[in-house]
């Protein structure tokens, strides 16, 4: 197969950033994806309707015609009142849990479930999907462990004191959160381009690869594999969020290197690649166009995107250039030959 045309696809994890780095990265989304789940993680953090509302309109302004999916950032001191209200009114689609120091801008997350309880029994009352980020922080936790015990200790437990709750574990990297989202039901599960392509190999073996690191961290060549079976499976249970993090080369080619991969510019045609070794080429619209849709109670994009492949290697840019400064497109590290038309 040279070409394969799919409805036009959603991005349920996506970070656009604010100021001089949205208005350059969001047209990179807006060029394939019709929508986005758009996180929440500024600085400081969308936490009221209001404030999402604004954000909304800045995205907006960025890339005219692409339509952002706003989240509110769970606070201890997050109004349900509030996040219903923004649910209702349908500017609100999900509501992010990060716990307290997982990732970017996470510090201001949660540390005590038992003050957020009122929140997320509202949103199970009304239907609104928590989108968890599912690491615990815990010291005494291996990074490479972190997914699997917050599954065991804060995820299922919560899920049995709220069933009626939605989730959406997002950006998989394990065997076990692989087994645990495939139950399905109120339970979905996104999975990011890059981790479908590296695993922690790719980060530290000959030295370190900065452009690679991201959080969660990939992980071992037997979970990449089983995110790849999960993806290509056609399960509504999993679905594309590509966690697109931009940050200037300057803050991840550092010391203390932030964490994120940005593959917005190339997601598609990388997926295709995958798909295609997969022999899952057929199964690339239900992960991309249509299971995450499903969970989220909207229709299918009308409008379609088509994919060709090339004899010769496609190039992409190798950076994408900000007013914040320069930002590294993700490099898969083979040729790659699908292109969208």
């Amino acid at each position: 197969m040279t070409q394969i045309t799919i409805r036009r696809p959603d991005d349920m994890h996506l970070h656009l950033r604010d100021g001089a780095m949205l208005q350059a990265v969001a047209p990179e989304s807006a060029r394939d994806f019709a929508r986005a789940i758009i996180m929440p993680n500024l600085v400081p953090p969308v936490v009221t309707g209001a404030q999402a509302a604004a954000y909304r309109d800045r995205i907006l302004a960025a890339a005219p015609g692409f339509t952002p999916l706003m989240t509110l950032y769970l606070t201890e001191t997050t109004d349900p009142a509030d996040v219903a209200a923004a649910a209702v009114s349908g500017l609100v689609k999900a509501v992010k849990l990060y716990p307290a120091g997982a990732t970017t801008n996470s510090h201001g997350g949660v540390r005590d479930f038992d003050k957020v309880m009122p929140v997320l029994e509202k949103m199970a009352e009304i239907g609104l999907p928590l989108c968890t980020h599912g690491e615990v922080t815990t010291p005494e936790v291996d990074i490479f462990d972190r997914e699997a015990v917050f599954i065991d200790t804060v995820l299922d437990p919560l899920r049995r004191r709220i069933p009626e709750l939605r989730v959406v574990m997002e950006h998989i990297t394990t065997e076990e959160g692989v087994a645990y989202a495939g139950q399905g039901g109120n339970l979905a599960a996104t999975i990011t381009t890059h981790h479908l392509i590296i695993n922690r190999n790719h980060i530290l073996v000959g030295g370190i690869k900065p452009h690679y690191y991201c959080l969660p961290v990939a992980k071992r060549e037997k979970h990449r594999l089983a995110l790849r079976r999960a993806a290509t499976s056609g399960s509504p249970a999993y679905f594309l969020g590509t966690d697109s993090a931009p940050h200037v080369d300057a803050l991840k080619e550092h010391a203390c290197g932030c964490a994120g991969c940005f593959t917005a510019t190339n997601t598609m045609p990388l997926l295709a690649h995958v798909f295609e070794e997969e022999g899952a080429l057929d199964r690339l619209e239900a992960f991309t166009s249509l299971n995450g849709a499903a969970f989220y109670g909207l229709a299918p994009n009308e409008a379609t995107l088509t994919l060709v492949k090339e004899p010769a290697p496609v190039t992409f840019p190798a950076k994408i250039e900000t007013g914040a400064g320069p930002v590294t497109v993700f490099d898969p590290g083979f040729p790659l030959h699908w292109r969208c038309a």
